[in-house]
């Protein structure tokens, strides 16, 4: 079970998340070319590690953050949020 420390409302339990995918994919410009929108959106590397990922927590606060996590142990060093003036916000709240 993995358990997300949402900076807004606490720990929670995964299922109240939604996954967004991989979260340091830098997409081409909309008049990119279809192969670099396919290298883009189909070719990635499967990382066995930690990598930073987008979840939404869909079943509580309803905000995009960063998770970083491991795939092979599933444990998760930080959590942040997505825009980075959301971080200041949580950062002058604590």
């Amino acid at each position: 079970m993995i358990r997300i420390n949402c900076p807004y409302c606490g720990e929670r339990d995964h299922s109240e998340f939604s996954y967004g995918g991989d979260a340091t994919i830098n997409y081409p410009s909309l008049d990119a070319s279809e192969k670099e929108w396919t290298e883009a959106i189909f070719f990635r590397k499967n990382i066995k590690g930690f990598q930073f990922e987008t979840w939404h927590h869909s079943n509580g606060c309803r905000m995009w953050l960063v998770v970083e996590r491991s795939t092979v142990t599933h444990e998760i060093k930080s959590v942040k949020p997505c825009h980075p003036n959301l971080q200041k916000v949580v950062e002058n709240n604590k």
